[in-house]
């Protein structure tokens, strides 16, 4: 790999590859994602401002000073009484430097997630645990592409331009770019992904896709038993999608190779990980699992590590639910990358308990959450750093070589070997070793050897529960930023029919909290539906602090707003 080579750091599907060359930074003319084209975000972030030096109680300091601060109040705090927090700001694999040393330290950690952990959860319980993405060349080898809840011309959009000119199909409850380009576009309920699923896989043997042998070998009977259990017209009716739409979708991927490209969107509720195994086994049914396929598949954000062996390991002693852990009940709060104000559940309690405790951020720039930090200690950027980037949205890997120094700012390996040393700790590995091995280790492949399909269902449906002047609550990513990053937004987006005029300032209130926005007006969206977009600063003083069933993780759309004029 060339020593000019820089990885996009930032959390997307693509994982962009570009070079370093005088100052200038160049996309890729060889990495197949990349393309030649850097992204909107990838040009966003190296235009981004950063610290410009550490900070104590809103005083410039240096980065000396802050570090010597760092080690006194870790050294006079309990480590039970230190919470340890590591956002997505950066997905390189030497991010998880910091979590060797508070482990060794004795810091409580976060359980679960606020993004995938819920589908991860669900694929690795059908797929014999594992989550890993067939291969690229699969997907440029398929005939038609179902994007199930996921905008793949916005969140992929380097994938998306490898197979642009293919088939199609778009289910979501938001019409998204990629609906738009889509041949077929079901616009569904918010939270009946599993029954669409189980309509499908009802029709899956009259128009003669199922792959029996499959299904046999793996038995899925039971699966296909529980498809069939309702009739096609209550399916109809609850979906509220005229059957003649799903025969359409039928007819598309008849006798063509499939790949379904899997969103978050249908994860984010309570039942999300049963929701997604449902999905997954329509897609086992149609044969996308069977390994004697050559083009087709089903896509997720695939674990990046897997088939590699795990170089910065961690024995964590404590661990609290990322969805309502109280932060204020720690005596200091270390957060590494994240902006917890805008992307964690119940954003309300979190500013109040950030109040409490002393927080130490550790980022290379300002964000909502900075902005209540004790101690900010500045972070090597991208490109004053090695690091290596295993990407989720297919195989190949890139590594970034550091090409610029700021002696005001440290990498997380830097900051991560001064305190080994400050509390007299052993075995952090060497930043070199960890770089060679993933430079020159290759992934060991998956293989599929036993599918689990999903046969009981308990799940509690929002349409049941929703009143007439309550509306879904959709979040959805945003083609000018990057969940919470490049985003400075508090609009809502509703559909033209509502009595709400664009403008219109508006409280929206929820059994967990309320917010004002600023209302937008959208064809795009449901009727029946309230979009905001990822980074939207006041969407989370409305999501519930709680976990779905299985994964500790946020459940962000397991919601229905009132709205009432400002």
């Amino acid at each position: 790999m060339n020593s000019n080579n820089i990885a996009c750091p930032l959390d997307c599907f693509d994982t962009c590859e570009a070079s370093y060359n005088k100052g200038a930074v160049k996309p890729s003319l060889t990495h197949r994602v990349t393309n030649k084209k850097l992204c909107i975000n990838f040009a966003k972030l190296l235009k981004e401002e950063t610290f410009s030096s550490a900070f104590y109680e809103n005083k410039n300091i240096n980065l000396k000073q802050a570090l010597e601060i760092l080690r006194k109040k870790l050294e006079e705090t309990k480590p039970s009484k230190t919470l340890y927090y590591k956002g997505s700001g950066n997905i390189g694999v030497f991010q998880s430097y910091p979590k060797t040393f508070f482990a060794k330290y004795g810091s409580t950690f976060t359980r679960g997630g606020l993004c995938d952990s819920i589908g991860s959860h669900a694929l690795e319980t059908s797929r014999g645990g594992a989550n890993v993405n067939p291969s690229l060349e699969k997907l440029l080898s398929a005939d038609v592409i179902i994007c199930w809840g996921r905008n793949f011309s916005v969140t992929s959009s380097h994938m998306y331009n490898l197979v642009k000119d293919k088939t199609f199909i778009t289910i979501d409850p938001i019409s998204t770019p990629i609906a738009k380009k889509s041949q077929l576009y079901l616009q569904i309920k918010p939270k009946t992904d599993y029954e669409l699923a189980l309509l499908l896989t009802h029709y899956a043997k009259e128009y003669n896709l199922e792959d029996e042998a499959f299904i046999k070998e793996h038995k899925g009977k039971n699966f296909i038993n529980l498809a069939q259990e309702r009739s096609l017209e209550s399916y109809e009716k609850t979906l509220g999608l005229p059957l003649s739409e799903i025969k359409k979708l039928m007819e598309l991927i008849k006798g063509k190779s499939v790949a379904l490209m899997l969103g978050l969107g249908a994860q984010k509720y309570y039942e999300g990980s049963s929701i997604f195994r449902v999905i997954d086994a329509f897609a086992a049914c149609i044969g996308l699992h069977n390994p004697s396929r050559t083009a087709g598949g089903v896509w997720y954000l695939s674990d990046a590590s897997y088939g590699y062996d795990k170089q910065l390991k961690t024995s964590k002693k404590k661990e609290v639910d990322i969805t309502s852990v109280d932060y204020g009940a720690y005596d200091l709060l270390f957060i590494q990358g994240g902006d917890l104000l805008v992307s964690n559940p119940n954003s309300l309690k979190i500013l109040n308990a950030l109040k409490k405790t002393f927080v130490v951020y550790f980022g290379t720039c300002k964000n909502e959450t900075s902005a209540y930090a004790n101690l900010i200690i500045p972070a090597a950027t991208f490109l004053q750093k090695k690091d290596v980037r295993l990407s989720y949205g297919h195989e190949e890997k890139v590594c970034s070589y550091k090409h610029e120094h700021d002696e005001e700012k440290i990498s997380e390996y830097e900051l991560s070997k001064y305190l080994f040393k400050a509390f007299d700790f052993e075995g952090l590995k060497d930043e070199n070793e960890v770089f060679e091995y993933y430079k020159n280790a290759k992934a060991k492949a998956f293989i599929l050897e036993k599918y689990n399909f999903i046969e009981t269902l308990t799940i509690k449906n929002l349409y049941d529960e929703k009143k007439e002047n309550e509306y879904y609550f959709i979040t959805a990513k945003a083609k000018k930023s990057l969940n919470s990053q490049f985003s400075n937004e508090n609009n809502v987006y509703l559909h033209p029919s509502s009595s709400f005029s664009a403008g219109q300032e508006v409280t929206l209130r929820s059994e967990f909290g309320e917010a004002k926005f600023i209302v937008c007006l959208s064809q795009d969206v449901r009727e029946d539906c309230i979009l905001c977009y990822a980074g939207n600063k006041h969407a989370n003083y409305l999501t519930p602090a709680r976990s779905d069933a299985f994964a500790s993780s946020a459940i962000f759309q397991e919601l229905l707003v009132h709205i009432d004029v400002s």
